[in-house]
Parts: structure tokens; sequence; C-alpha cells
């Protein structure tokens, strides 16, 4: 009852800060440069990190950041829950991610993405929309030395459970030539995928060994899934599902 509760207040938080900063963050899009929209949005983060702890009593641990290179990179994450993009974005300022363009369907959403730099993907557009990306988006970023964040499985998934990685998380490895930083989490287990209720306890994203530049394509996706699956599975303990089977694929929702 006292977790039903909490997760109540946290969602009316949750809302309520949202309009507050996605409000307060119009003005600053008249500003010229990233700036300060950045920090604001950042700040957005911290909040909801803070709502997270204090309210639903998800304590965030964080861990691996010192294996983080200087300079641009690219974090390829396990992506389980709403709160992972709070979780990263916190973490680091200035952080471009690639999302698909369905957050454009919220009204002054798809402004404050283009004035973030945000690389977004048109998601019915295959072939085209990644070469789009990889000249234009990702060029820009590259140009500003940015850190990406990325999700190759392109859906929350169920804890315990993985979709296919997608190869377009290759093609901007090959691209930025860059180091990929795989991160696992957990966090599911606390909050699951787009559930409104959250449960009390410690949730983690740890940063993994980095994969350097140079690898060809077959050997790059099995390093970076296997590094990111198995220490998310690792992550869950105790409160793994009985069933897992890290061979097992999802059906693409799309399909």
């Amino acid at each position: 009852m006292i977790a039903t509760l909490r997760s109540i207040l946290f969602q009316a938080l949750y809302w309520a800060t949202s309009i507050f900063y996605v409000l307060g963050a119009l003005p600053l899009l008249m500003l010229p440069g990233r700036a300060p929209l950045m920090r604001w949005m950042q700040g957005y983060a911290k909040a909801m990190c803070f709502w997270m702890r204090w309210i639903a009593g998800v304590k965030i641990t964080v861990r691996g950041k010192e294996k983080v290179p200087d300079g641009p990179f690219i974090i390829a994450a396990k992506h389980q829950s709403w709160g992972d993009g709070f979780l990263s974005f916190s973490q680091f300022e200035d952080l471009a991610f690639v999302t698909g363009d369905h957050l454009e369907n919220f009204p002054l959403v798809g402004g404050l993405l283009r004035k973030m730099g945000a690389i977004v993907v048109d998601n019915c557009g295959g072939a085209h929309a990644r070469a789009r990306l990889i000249d234009d988006e990702l060029k820009k970023a590259q140009d500003e030395n940015r850190r990406i964040l990325i999700y190759p499985e392109g859906h929350l998934a169920p804890v315990g459970r993985r979709y296919r990685y997608k190869k377009g998380v290759f093609h901007m490895y090959e691209a930025y030539g860059q180091p990929v930083v795989p991160a696992a989490t957990n966090l599911g287990l606390r909050w699951p995928q787009q559930h409104w209720r959250l449960t009390p306890g410690e949730a983690v994203i740890e940063y993994l060994d980095p994969i350097e530049p140079g690898l060809d394509k077959e050997t790059f996706m099995a390093r970076l899934e296997r590094a990111i699956e198995t220490r998310s599975i690792e992550l869950l303990g105790d409160e793994a599902p009985k069933d897992i089977d890290l061979g097992a694929l999802l059906p693409d929702p799309r399909s």
C-alpha cells in the first residue's frame, strides 16, 4: 500500500516536473547556442532522479564511470525503463541522444529536440534514414566532439528479455570512429518499461569496458550484445526471472 501511494505521488511529480521544465525551456529556444538549454534539461534529469530516490524509494547507483574515456564516445545502453534516459542524461553534460521521430508528436518537444542537437531517426525511413543519420546528424555531433547515447535494441525490453540489436549502432560506431561504451542496467526491476508503479530498492547503471574503433560488424555486434546482456542479467541477482534464456529474442513489436 505504501509503495502504491509513493508511486502515485511520484507520477504526479513526474508530470508536474515535466510540464514545468518543458515550459521553462521555451525561452531558452530563442537564445543562441545550445548550452543554456542543455544545462536546463540536465537539471530536469537530475530532478527526476531526485524524485525517484526520495519519493519512489529507488536508490540509484552508478558504477564504472571511471572507465569512460575522455573526449567523444558513444554510449550503447540496455533499455528496460522509461527512466533510463534520465539516469544517463544526468551523468554527462551536453549528451546527444538518438531517438525515434515519435517523440516529435508531443507538443513543443520537436523544437526542443532540434535545439538540443538530438539525432532523430525516421522510424519508417529504412536505409535512407540511416544514411541521413550518418551523413547529416552524426557529422554535426562529430564536428562538436559530443558524446552520444543510443539504445541499440530500439525498444523497451522486459526484465531478463532482449530484442535483436539493430545494425544502426554499428554504422554509427564505424562512422564516428570513437569508442563505444556498453552500459548495463537493472532499472527495469524498479520501474518496468512504462509502468506507472515503481518498486523501492537499488537500481544500477554500470558502464563497461569501452569497445575501441576498428572492429568488423560481426565482431562488434557480438561483443556489444554479450557485454550488455550478460552484465544486465548479472545485475538482476536473486530477482532475475527463473526462465531467462539469453538466446531467446522477443518479436519486434512493429512487425
